[in-house]
C-alpha cells in the first residue's frame, strides 16, 4: 500500500513584514488565508480534508517568534493538533534578518542551506524547541524553507534526532536545493543518517521535473503521478501545498482552480483502495537499500492541456494580477506593449 501524505507548508510571510505588513494581517492572510470572500488557509483546508476522512501534515515554521514573539506560533499549533492533524518542522532563515536577536550571530541568508553546519545545527535546534514550546509533540519530520537544503542540512537533523527529511524537491535542483540525490528517483532512501522522503512528481518534455504541487499540476498530472507512485510499489506519495495557494497571486481573491485541484486530489486519496493517507509519526521506514522508483514519464499531450488550464485559470482567477504584468509589459519594449495589449484585451 502506499501512504498518500498531503503537506501543506505552513508560514508567515517575511516579505510581507519586510514590506511593512503588522503581525495579524500577516497571520491572517498567510496561515488563514483571509480574502474578501472568506478564509482558505489553514481552518478550510483541514475542513476539506475532514470531509474525505483525510489527515494532513502542516510543517509549521516557527521563526517569525523570533520577531513577534511565541503566540503567534501558538495560533498556529493549536487548531491543527486540537482536530488531530500533524505538525512538522518548516524553517525560514530570512526571518532572522528581523529578529532583534540572532541566535547565528552575524549570518543571515535565504536559506538554511547559506549556513556552514554547525549554524544548521543551532537554528534547527532552535526552531524545534519553538515548536514543541508551542504545543507541538516533537517533530520527527523537516523540510527546509525554499526548499534551501544541502548535505549539511540532512547532517544536522540527523544529528538532532530526526527520523525523516522532506527538503527535496527535483524542480528546486539548481535553485536553491543542493542535496546530492537522483531527482529521478521517487522512492524513499537513507542520506546522510536521516531518511529522505522526497516530494512526488512526474517528468514532463526537455527532462523538467513537475512537482506534486496544487499549483504546479492539473487534476489528471496529479491522478496520473499518484496512481505511478502505486503501480510502482513506492512507500509513500509526497504531494504539498502552502497556508496561503488557495489565494490569487495577489491573495485577494480565492483561486478556484487551486480549491478545485484540492478537492480533486482528496477525493482520489480517499476512493482508491491501493492507497492510504497519514503523516509522518507512523510512516514506515524503507530497508536498507529500497528499490528505485522512477519518476511517472512525460505525456506532452497531458503537458499542454494543464498548460492551457492554468492560463484560463489565471486569467479567470486573477485578472488584476495579469493586468498589473499587461501594463509592466506595456512600459518595458516594443514587444512589451504588443504583448501587453494582447493580454490586457484577453483579461
Amino acid at each position: 500500500m502506499t501512504r498518500a501524505i498531503i503537506s501543506f507548508d505552513t508560514e508567515l510571510s517575511a516579505g510581507l513584514h519586510q514590506r511593512g505588513v503588522d503581525a495579524r494581517a500577516n497571520f491572517e492572510s498567510s496561515i488563514l488565508g483571509r480574502c474578501r470572500e472568506g478564509d482558505f488557509g489553514i481552518l478550510f483546508q483541514m475542513d476539506m480534508l475532514e470531509r474525505h476522512g483525510l489527515k494532513g501534515v502542516f510543517f509549521v515554521d516557527p521563526m517569525p517568534a523570533l520577531v513577534h514573539g511565541p503566540r503567534i506560533v501558538e495560533a498556529i499549533v493549536e487548531p491543527i493538533l486540537r482536530r488531530g492533524h500533524e505538525v512538522q518542522l518548516h524553517i525560514h532563515t530570512e526571518w532572522l534578518q528581523f529578529a532583534p536577536f540572532n541566535p547565528a550571530g552575524r549570518q543571515t541568508g535565504r536559506n538554511i542551506a547559506d549556513f556552514p553546519l554547525p549554524a544548521q545545527k543551532k537554528l534547527i535546534a532552535l526552531a524545534r524547541d519553538i515548536l514543541m514550546r508551542a504545543g507541538a509533540p516533537r517533530p520527527v519530520a523537516f523540510r527546509a524553507g525554499n526548499f534551501g537544503a544541502n548535505d549539511d542540512t540532512l547532517r544536522a537533523v540527523a544529528a538532532l534526532g530526526f527520523r525523516y527529511d522532506s527538503s527535496f524537491n527535483g524542480a528546486y535542483r539548481d535553485h536553491g536545493c543542493a542535496i546530492t540525490l537522483d531527482p529521478a528517483n521517487m522512492g524513499m532512501r537513507f542520506h546522510h543518517g536521516v531518511c529522505e522522503v522526497p516530494v512526488s512528481g512526474l517528468m514532463e518534455g526537455s527532462g523538467r521535473f513537475r512537482p506534486a504541487q496544487l499549483c504546479a499540476m492539473s487534476e489528471e498530472e496529479m491522478r496520473d503521478a499518484l496512481d505511478h507512485a502505486a503501480e510502482s510499489g513506492a512507500i509513500q506519495f509526497s504531494a504539498f501545498s502552502h497556508s496561503f495557494e488557495l489565494l490569487s497571486r495577489d491573495r485577494a481573491v480565492p483561486n478556484w482552480l487551486a480549491v478545485a485541484r484540492m478537492e480533486a486530489l482528496c477525493r482520489a486519496v480517499a476512493d482508491d483502495p491501493q492507497i492510504t493517507n497519514g503523516g509522518f509519526a507512523t510512516l514506515p521506514l524503507p530497508p536498507p537499500r529500497p528499490g528505485r522508483i522512477e519518476v511517472a514519464a512525460p505525456r506532452p499531450l497531458r503537458t499542454a492541456r494543464r498548460v492551457v488550464e492554468q492560463a484560463f485559470g489565471h486569467l479567470a482567477h486573477e485578472v488584476r494580477y495579469v493586468r498589473n504584468v499587461a501594463y509592466v509589459a506595456i512600459n518595458s519594449s516594443r514587444w512589451g506593449k504588443i504583448v501587453g495589449g494582447i493580454i490586457l484585451a484577453m483579461a
